[in-house]
């Protein structure tokens, strides 16, 4: 009798921590989404980069959050401008170290209003902070041209 109380306890908290796992990587692979959707949004930038961001882009420089937040106050007066390329993940991959730890890869596609198109292999350490997923580390690497 021990031994089915203590596996049906084993079973439930096994399924619990699944279930939280699998929640968090759909709320991962939404919030990349989203962002993506809204890359011309300055509070979009707010909720998704962490205050201690490190951003390694894909031409070798490394910046901060606010780097990235002043780049919208110049380009909030040049609001007439053409519009950006839009981006989309395709191949978003997952893999949670902890509760509060993941990483997200994925292939990042640029398209811009002239129809060329641009690929990139990012990749974000992503750390939930007060509850909420934001990205420390980010990685841009550019996909040759073929």
């Amino acid at each position: 009798m021990k031994k089915l109380l203590y596996f049906s306890i084993f079973s439930i908290c096994l399924f619990q921590t699944s279930f939280g796992q699998t929640d968090d990587k759909v709320v991962l692979t939404n919030l990349v989404n989203e962002f993506l959707s809204k890359v011309d949004s300055k509070e979009m930038h707010d909720r998704f980069w962490a205050e201690d961001l490190i951003y390694t882009s894909s031409s070798g420089k490394r910046f901060g959050k606010e780097t990235i937040m002043s780049g919208f106050s110049s380009s909030e007066e040049d609001s007439n401008s053409e519009p950006g390329p839009s981006y989309s993940a395709e191949d978003i991959q997952v893999n949670l170290l902890s509760n509060e730890v993941a990483i997200v890869a994925f292939k990042l596609v640029s398209l811009t209003s002239d129809g060329s198109i641009s690929q990139y292999l990012n990749s974000g350490t992503f750390q939930k902070k007060k509850g909420l997923w934001k990205v420390v580390n980010w990685q841009a690497t550019k996909i040759p041209g073929e």
